[in-house]
């Protein structure tokens, strides 16, 4: 498709999606690491921590990947007419470069404000295409994470995890339990 940037899914999506998980991970990390009450001796054990890449997830796992199908699919039609759109602008503006020399004045005006107007009316819709296909994405995206939270949570339960944050800026693969999630989302 010849609209990469529009499906691409990026960092800042991602980001924007668990930004606020970022601070809760943080609050729930610092206040275990700092509890000031007394831990009775045999509840004196290491935490067993864990970590999900959320931009993994929503790039690799099964559900991101058919979701990210399914949208384009929806969307193609659209950015197909924007891609006709835009070579018969850039038809129309060659063919006034090539005939401006011989236009009456009135005509070049008139020509001008076509291809002014067909600009505009291309950004437009460029611009809602946009606002349309981001929309969707964020919608087919927060189900997935949704899911992703049940599986995590599910990890967690079963394998005795104290916490598992999603956002970090260096992680050891010895904690990194996104492959395990990915399985669990059927990918």
């Amino acid at each position: 498709m010849k609209s990469q940037t529009a499906f691409s899914v990026t960092a800042s999506a991602c980001a924007t999606i668990a930004s606020s998980r970022k601070l809760l991970a943080a609050a729930v990390l610092g206040a275990s690491l700092f509890a000031v009450a007394p831990v009775p001796a045999q509840a004196q054990q290491a935490a067993k921590i864990g970590f999900v890449s959320t931009e993994r997830i929503l790039r690799d796992s099964k559900p991101a990947q058919q979701a990210q199908a399914k949208i384009e699919s929806e969307f193609k039609k659209r950015d197909d007419e924007l891609q006709a759109l835009a070579n018969r602008l850039r038809t129309e503006a060659q063919k006034f470069d090539k005939d401006a020399p011989v236009l009456s004045e009135s005509e070049r005006i008139k020509r001008q404000r076509q291809l002014t107007d067909m600009d505009s009316d291309l950004q437009r819709k460029r611009r809602e295409f946009q606002e349309d296909f981001n929309r969707r994405r964020n919608e087919e995206f927060t189900a997935i994470i949704e899911r992703a939270d049940a599986a995590i949570k599910s990890i967690a339960e079963q394998q005795g995890y104290d916490i598992i944050l999603q956002d970090a800026v260096t992680v050891s693969p010895r904690v990194d339990i996104t492959e395990q999630v990915l399985k669990a989302l059927g990918g």
